[in-house]
């Protein structure tokens, strides 16, 4: 029998897990784990060596009888089908009022249903997004809770001591009902899959057009790090290019293969968009780059048939000018189309979301965390019906002063047959967005004339057919 006296519980002992458990205990809550793993359990034990802090078991039975009431379990396993394994293993042994939640980065759907379905069996459940990777759950992850409001409060203390902090806050915040905290981390995550895409083309464009070798690329990075486009993934970008590599001569980042895998929440980003009718082109784009990657064979084939132009000569300080500047207003960019996404989805399905509040809780310990994030939550604080991060006034300065030259990259890459459909992409939703009028008219007019889909008109009210001739 257990001592029934641990404060939290957690299944799925891998890296992440390990890590977020230990920080529990460092924060004075004591922690038991569980894994079907041996040699997961024993290393946890080992690492937190202080069974009175930190302990584990390979048997379900033992793990949930070790938990005070009412239990708090967090899963830490991989999204779809072993969720719903792990809680039906837990479900014999469970009480009325414990709670179950998902930290892992489940379908937001999945999560609505497997919440009605623990509903009915008295057991509360909610899913939590964290962000940060395994560095962030030991030291302070972002952590995004949403579903059950009551539930939640049972753990906050152990969330809000856990995670990273901004200024000394928190960097955790109910965000709403139902699957909100995992749909807020799901599109955290296609915005992220747009800022490595951004960044990695900056780079190229540096490597191929700048010609800055691996040096000069890193002194670039951490220079920008310390201004404007200070964040975690310009910083670990800095990192990168400098490290050696261990199992031949010379750095390691130039030996990485080429193709960009993926777990599937920047696609589940794209997708959802699209369902609700909100263009995020830098996260779509993105999400394809990735998949071309993912080409090689055939991209060694088509480079050997088509010629490509050799880039003409560009000062460097000059392009790296350009580069930071296009660099900023593409991030700008793909931070607008994920938020308007959020705001969207909150109308949509219930969510209740304060954009505020969740810019807040990614200034720190998550993966797109940027200095970037304390202007807009400021912004969106002042103004909570804001559509768009790009009718704030606070950012019009900041788009109208570097979007000069990411027209310049663009044109300049587009000319040189370098490929940057981020940026690219990231322009042209800002030059559509900002366009009084489109060319739409001439596709509804098609529309009409092809299949009688109907059309409005600017000059007057009511829905038109014409019989095009």
């Amino acid at each position: 029998m257990g001592n029934n006296n641990y404060d939290f519980g957690l299944v799925g002992l891998g890296v992440m897990g390990r890590n977020f458990i230990l920080n529990v205990a460092d924060n004075g809550f004591s922690a038991y784990g569980h894994d079907m793993d041996t040699e997961k359990v024993n290393a946890l034990k080992e690492e937190g060596n202080d069974l009175a802090k930190v302990s584990a078991s390979t048997d379900v039975l033992e793990f949930v009888q070790n938990l005070s009431t009412p239990r708090k379990i967090m899963l830490l396993v991989p999204a779809g089908k072993i969720v719903d394994v792990v809680i039906e293993s837990l479900l014999p042994h469970l009480d009325k009022g414990d709670i179950i939640i998902d930290g892992g980065n489940s379908f937001f759907t999945d999560t609505d249903r497997r919440e009605a379905y623990l509903k009915e069996k008295n057991i509360h459940f909610f899913g939590s997004g964290v962000s940060g990777g395994a560095k962030g759950a030991r030291r302070g992850p972002s952590i995004m809770p949403g579903g059950d409001k009551e539930a939640y409060k049972e753990v906050q203390p152990i969330f809000e001591a856990v995670s990273a902090k901004f200024k000394g806050e928190p960097c955790v915040a109910y965000l709403g009902p139902k699957s909100a905290g995992n749909y807020v981390k799901m599109v955290h995550n296609g915005i992220e899959y747009g800022l490595m895409q951004l960044t990695s083309e900056i780079y190229d464009l540096l490597k191929r057009a700048g010609g800055l070798n691996n040096d000069e690329l890193h002194e670039v990075f951490s220079t920008w790090n310390k201004g404007r486009l200070q964040s975690f993934l310009v910083e670990i970008t800095s990192e990168i290019l400098k490290q050696e590599d261990d199992k031949a001569d010379g750095r390691l980042v130039d030996k990485i293969l080429d193709k960009a895998k993926q777990k599937g929440t920047g696609k589940w980003t794209s997708q959802n968009a699209m369902d609700l009718g909100i263009p995020i082109p830098t996260i779509d784009i993105a999400v394809s780059m990735r998949e071309i990657s993912a080409l090689k064979e055939e991209r060694t084939q088509a480079d050997k048939l088509y010629d490509r132009p050799t880039p003409t000569a560009i000062d460097k300080k000059e392009i790296i000018k350009l580069a930071e500047e296009a660099l900023y207003f593409s991030f700008i960019s793909a931070y607008a189309q994920g938020l308007h996404q959020l705001l969207d989805a909150s109308n949509e399905y219930g969510y209740e979301l304060d954009l505020a509040v969740i810019a807040k809780i990614w200034r720190a310990g998550c993966i797109i965390r940027a200095e970037l994030l304390e202007d807009i939550t400021k912004v969106y604080q002042e103004n909570k019906k804001l559509r768009n991060l790009l009718l704030a006034p606070a950012f019009v300065e900041k788009v109208q002063s570097t979007v000069d030259s990411t027209r310049e990259v663009v044109a300049y890459a587009a000319k040189n047959g370098i490929p940057v459909p981020g940026v690219s992409n990231s322009l042209t939703y800002f030059d559509a967005y900002t366009s009084e009028r489109l060319p739409l008219n001439l596709i509804q007019a098609q529309r009409d004339h092809f299949g009688s889909h109907t059309y409005e008109r600017t000059d007057m009210e009511g829905i038109f057919h014409t019989e095009w001739k």
